[in-house]
């Protein structure tokens, strides 16, 4: 199933679709995960939100895109990257990326990027020209890696 992609600054989605992203983003993150933290932390009023639908207008993929300074001095960000449950294996985290790169090359020009990658998840954002800087950590009891991308590496 491929999704139908829209991306959205905050003041123009809908209280509906806020309430569905801030739903999914508690699902997976906070009781899945079972990491009690604040996910409402300031940055989605400064944010691009990239929401994907299944055919009923369900989002079933979502990540937030930040300009640079907001999460990282001088790096533009992709964060909260998402899928939910029922449709995970399906390679649309994969989709969901390319959509996120794409997005944030056109937002964001000539600017690098800077994320915050759950371990696991090193080879998967590798494939998209992200490269471990060395900074690893604990966050929330999940082991993450900082991980930086210079445009022009990776294009579509």
């Amino acid at each position: 199933m491929q999704p139908s992609f829209t991306i959205s600054y905050f003041d123009d989605l809908s209280l509906s679709e806020l309430y569905e992203i801030m739903q999914l983003r508690q699902e997976v993150f906070v009781v899945e995960q079972d990491c009690p933290y604040l996910d409402a932390d300031g940055k989605d009023l400064k944010a691009h939100h990239l929401l994907g639908r299944n055919d009923v207008g369900k989002i079933i993929c979502y990540a937030r895109l930040l300009d640079a300074g907001v999460s990282y001095p001088g790096f533009c960000s992709i964060g909260r990257v998402i899928n939910a449950r029922d449709v995970r294996r399906q390679g649309l985290g994969k989709e969901l990326m390319t959509q996120a790169m794409k997005h944030i090359q056109a937002l964001y020009p000539q600017r690098p990027v800077k994320i915050s990658a759950q371990s696991y998840l090193k080879s998967f954002y590798e494939g998209f020209g992200f490269v471990d800087t060395g900074h690893h950590y604990m966050e929330d009891g999940i082991p993450h890696m900082e991980m930086v991308f210079q445009k022009g590496e990776w294009s579509l």
